[in-house]
């Protein structure tokens, strides 16, 4: 039972699915007498909640679980009803709250009881934030312990700065952002709604831009970073993953994306609305992603590429040249014992001259049955 009201704070089950948001997910309750009225104090798996909890079944492999559930309620589709109903002569002591995505109405619950958390914390500034006097803060602004707001700064209500952050100078949050402990925003940051940002983040930290400087043999001129970084509405960007501020204009995170932990997004990307990528992404500069892509972990994207909408990229896969049709794409070297490895891997080394060897094979083969003479000339394709 990760969260858990007082009796007296307790919604309906009707009243929760009304303030949960779940309207257009076509959910009704079936099952115990008056079940609407049940009193959900919070969510617990299907082997661990309590009679004041839900729960929900959105994997049917799980439906052994149901037998012995304790729960007052539990989400599940239609299909998976009428399986437990079959197999059973009695109705179970849970209500059914029957729904076509379980797991996104499960989703939508927990944000409510999140919210309902969130709403129970402390609220204020504590005395030891430094805050610059031209600093602007609208109502319900929560300013932790140590966090540092630079010049001209703007919170807007609802926002949430956790313990330690430090928000650079011009930077802007919009309403109801919620910053965990210790982010770090350089200037010039402009941070979307609704936005959260786990521990560890650092937002328009400078670009690796520099330009061979050959007035000093190996040397390097630094290129300053004039851009800045623009976050959209609904984002959540993982525990240490940077976003690197752009040369001249802005890094873009469009709206709804989604960023796991330890992720590095070079200067001058563009990353597409509601894209996510999972841990240990590396982005290199002034790549762009369209829309709804989905990285798998440790992928790694070469510089200056273009990836178009609805493009998935399996785990561990280099990308080095540009995707613009849809679909997904994968390019990892499967594990193998390692002397095989050796032996695989040699023979890939070997795949051009392999290939001219099968291409002159073949044309040798073609020559014999048609009586034709054989072209000698070298492949050279």
């Amino acid at each position: 039972m990760p969260v858990l009201l007082a009796p007296d704070r307790a919604p309906a089950l009707s009243e929760l699915l009304r303030a949960a948001d779940t309207v257009g997910l076509g959910c009704s309750i079936v099952g115990v007498p008056d079940a609407g009225s049940l009193k959900i104090a919070g969510i617990g798996s299907l082997n661990s909640a309590g009679r004041s909890e839900i729960s929900f079944l959105s994997n049917p492999r799980l439906q052994s679980q149901l037998d012995d559930c304790g729960a007052a309620a539990v989400i599940l589709r239609q299909q998976d009803w009428d399986a437990y109903c079959a197999r059973h002569d009695a109705q179970p002591l849970w209500a059914a709250v029957l729904c076509p995505q379980p797991y996104l109405m499960y989703a939508l619950l927990a944000q409510w009881f999140d919210r309902h958390r969130q709403a129970g914390l402390p609220k204020g500034i504590h005395p030891s934030a430094v805050i610059a006097d031209d600093a602007e803060l609208a109502d319900g602004v929560h300013i932790g312990p140590l966090a540092v707001i630079e010049s001209g700064v703007r919170l807007a209500a609802g926002v949430r700065i956790g313990a330690g952050c430090v928000i650079g100078a011009g930077s802007t949050i919009g309403p109801d952002s919620l910053l965990h402990a210790r982010v770090t925003l350089y200037h010039g940051v402009h941070v979307g709604a609704r936005v959260i940002l786990h521990s560890g983040v650092v937002l328009g930290a400078d670009g690796f831009g520099f330009a061979p400087d050959p007035r000093t043999p190996g040397a390097w001129a630094k290129i300053a970073q004039l851009g800045g970084v623009r976050i959209g509405d609904d984002v959540e960007i993982g525990a240490n993953t940077t976003v690197d501020r752009g040369a001249v204009e802005d890094t873009v995170l469009g709206n709804g994306v989604k960023l796991d932990n330890q992720i590095m997004i070079g200067h001058n990307c563009r990353i597409g609305d509601h894209t996510a990528m999972a841990a240990c992404v590396g982005v290199a500069g002034s790549t762009t992603m369209g829309q709804r892509c989905v990285i798998g972990g440790a992928a790694m994207f070469g510089g200056h590429l273009t990836l178009g909408d609805d493009v998935h990229i399996s785990g561990g896969t280099a990308v080095t040249s540009d995707i613009l049709k849809p679909g997904r794409y994968t390019g990892v070297f499967p594990v193998a014992e390692h002397g095989a490895w050796q032996h695989n891997a040699a023979v890939i080394g070997q795949l051009a001259q392999l290939r001219k060897r099968l291409r002159a094979a073949e044309r040798q083969g073609i020559a014999g049955v048609s009586g034709q003479p054989m072209n000698h000339k070298q492949d050279t394709q």
